[in-house]
């Protein structure tokens, strides 16, 4: 029988799709090979050739209404140009179907509702397990377990715990202790999967939880307020510099194994964002809320003055208050000024990946690394640095009233309360001051009488 040819234009494809029979195939004119066969479902786009075996092999490039022709006819050319290479199109397509249907196999989602589901079915409590996984990682179910990274993980756990944009007022973050709940179901789950040979090991094992971050109400108790000893501070500014260090010499070898496009870190002040972050909160005790959303427009650098509203009491106090910094402060933000290239306004600790506000943990990895650097207590809070600022100023002497102003208090009780036994001899001074001066005639009579007599002893010497 012999083969009916054309050219299988759009218009010869749509013709042929309307009056071609089931089971008939039309052979393109000019493409050896190239043809199309009718069936229930439509036209397949084919190519027929040998193989280097010289075995006749058929690829189905696709069905005409999801390819075009000119589409198709593109495909086909290229299969034909790896024919030639002495490599089989079809072959390599069954590969990529292969691999995509053992991908597939191991996505969580495959392992949940097979492997595993058949095995929490013989337990307790396992229905609940299941859905405790499928719901806490819903955003991981189509993704291969093999896949997932220590960073999967720490994003997963920030976004728990940080409230949408548009629903702050109503957002309640689970519990650390729910966290714990669903992420130990999926480790066991990984594990699993690993001691059945599905995947090669599980890709998170080690890999744990932050502890979360104290509220504003846990950081303004009692519960872990102190400040940092001399030897502490010195510790602290010892991890900086290695945090610094440490990040040059990662730099420095990749781009010495060819990752020369990125850039230098020996030629600049700051290797990221985090020193220059924790040098302004520990000169300033300004609350890691108000660094984040701190604009370049808050700044008066020539000054030394941040004005700005603040976030916890905003609803108390709407307008902006305005704060002096120290040289040292003013110096660190002038530096990442300059650095950043003297942005007139922004964010000016914006996030490196969207250049948005960063969230509200985004601190918590580099200050544990600069704590472990610097020798520091592993349990030591990022807000320590805020309760250091007040009390070394309390101990030095500074009044209750300044240092309640400086810290954003808004109401000095609330600095009376956590800082004022900072204040060891105020109030015997107080009371030895009252013993001066309020005795009244009766002490200045005799003060009076001690002056006169002095007076005397002058004169008669």
């Amino acid at each position: 029988m012999s083969k009916t040819t054309e050219k299988l234009t759009t218009r010869a494809l749509e013709r042929l799709s309307r009056e071609l029979p089931n089971g008939d195939e039309v052979w393109d004119s000019e493409l050896s090979g190239y043809h199309i066969r009718a069936g229930q479902r439509g036209l397949a786009l084919r190519l027929s050739y040998y193989n280097s075996k010289r075995q006749r092999r058929v690829l189905t490039l696709g069905r005409y209404g999801e390819l075009t022709a000119a589409q198709a006819r593109e495909i086909a050319r290229d299969a034909v140009a790896l024919i030639a290479r002495g490599e089989d199109p079809r072959s390599m397509q069954e590969r990529e179907v292969a691999h995509a249907e053992h991908q597939r196999q191991q996505t969580l989602r495959a392992y949940l509702e097979q492997d595993y589901a058949d095995h929490q079915r013989r337990r307790k409590d396992g229905k609940s397990t299941l859905r405790r996984i499928e719901g806490a990682f819903s955003e991981w179910m189509d993704r291969p377990m093999s896949n997932l990274s220590r960073s999967d993980v720490e994003q997963w756990q920030s976004n728990a715990e940080t409230a949408p944009a548009d629903d702050d007022d109503d957002f309640k973050p689970p519990s650390f202790a729910t966290l714990k709940r669903s992420y130990g179901a999926l480790q066991t789950l990984l594990n699993h999967a690993a001691q059945r040979g599905v995947i090669p090991e599980n890709p998170i094992k080690g890999v744990r939880l932050h502890k979360p971050a104290l509220t504003s109400e846990d950081l303004e108790s009692d519960e872990g307020r102190r400040y940092l000893e001399a030897s502490e501070v010195d510790a602290f500014f010892a991890g900086l510099d290695a945090y610094q260090e440490e990040k040059r010499s990662q730099r420095r070898k990749s781009r010495v194994h060819g990752k020369g496009y990125l850039p230098d870190l020996d030629a600049v002040t700051y290797v990221d964002h985090a020193v220059p972050w924790l040098q302004t909160m520990y000169y300033t005790g300004f609350r890691p809320g108000d660094l984040f959303g701190l604009r370049w427009s808050h700044l008066n650098l020539e000054v030394g003055t941040i004005r700005k509203i603040i976030e916890k009491t905003a609803h108390q106090k709407p307008e902006p208050q305005t704060f002096p910094i120290s040289d040292a402060a003013t110096l660190v933000l002038k530096t990442w000024w300059e650095q950043k290239g003297k942005p007139g306004d922004g964010f000016v600790f914006p996030s490196p990946v969207t250049g948005r506000r960063m969230a509200s943990t985004a601190m918590r990895v580099p200050w544990d690394r600069v704590c472990k650097l610097g020798g520091m207590s592993a349990g030591l809070v990022l807000y320590t640095l805020r309760h250091n600022f007040a009390s070394q100023l309390v101990m030095a002497g500074v009044d209750l009233l300044t240092v309640s102003k400086l810290m954003g208090h808004s109401d000095i009780q609330t600095t009376i309360k956590y800082y004022a036994h900072l204040q060891p001899d105020h109030k015997r001074n107080a009371v030895q001051l009252f013993a001066r001066i309020g005795q009244g005639t009766r002490l200045r009579e005799s003060g009076q009488a001690s002056l006169e007599r002095t007076d005397a002893s002058a004169v008669l010497e």
